[in-house]
């Protein structure tokens, strides 16, 4: 089975069933090196205009939540283990971004939506996204925040102990790609990837997979209300 990793103005996901697990794919670069630097200056700008600082890492902030309450064990219900081979994928991937061989996606602003991601290539049903990123903090501190990103990391049997991440001040283009109107069923034609969360080495980890193949200059979307339906999607376009 397959878990989906927001209350009030939080992204959340939902349980998948699957008969037969399918493995998650490596991105594929682009190979134009000039291309390349396009795409990242493109992240570096969004960054920018949000005063934020790139980080393909969750981060522990003093006076928020320390790493070690980030436990996989505390999630109601349990969570699924990322397997073994889809743990390479995920390592071949981010080894990949270190040498600069990023997702072939590009962020662009748009007069209606703000910033969205867009494929820059073609990419394949199930293919590795990105890791959702940011801050990790307890829930209870952000009951009453108004940051429009913060993703559901840990909903744990005791409330006082759930996470989320907060990709206010660190995080990446994850934080870019945009969410459907599922009030609509045209919003829900748009949807091309997923959140799913997974136990990674005893650790929550939230990733965005493709659903489906996504074409060259298709923009990402994805439902924030896959799991506890409290984020209002109502007035998107």
């Amino acid at each position: 089975m397959m878990q989906d990793a927001r209350k009030r103005r939080r992204r959340s996901g939902s349980l998948v069933l699957q008969k037969r697990r399918r493995r998650l794919l490596s991105f594929i670069p682009t190979e134009d090196s000039t291309r390349r630097l396009k795409q990242m200056g493109s992240l570096a700008s969004a960054l920018t205009t949000l005063q934020m600082k790139f980080s393909d890492d969750l981060t522990y902030m003093p006076g928020m939540a320390p790493r070690y309450a980030n436990q996989s064990n505390f999630e109601d219900g349990g969570m699924q283990i990322l397997s073994k081979e889809d743990t390479e994928t995920l390592e071949q991937c981010r080894a990949m971004c270190k040498r600069g061989e990023c997702p072939p996606l590009i962020v662009v602003f748009d007069s209606c939506e703000g910033f969205t991601v867009e494929a820059d290539e073609p990419i394949k049903d199930m293919t590795f996204i990105a890791e959702y990123t940011g801050d990790v903090d307890y829930i209870k501190n952000r009951e009453h925040d108004d940051c429009d990103s913060m993703m559901t990391l840990l909903l744990a049997k005791d409330p006082t102990k759930s996470l989320v991440i907060c990709p206010d001040k660190r995080g990446n283009i994850a934080r870019f790609i945009n969410g459907i109107n599922n009030h609509t069923m045209d919003g829900k034609k748009k949807q091309n990837c997923k959140c799913v969360r997974y136990s990674v080495n005893g650790e929550c980890r939230v990733f965005l997979v493709a659903t489906r193949d996504i074409a060259k200059g298709e923009r990402l979307y994805y439902d924030y209300n896959g799991y506890e339906h409290e984020y209002p999607t109502e007035n998107f376009v």
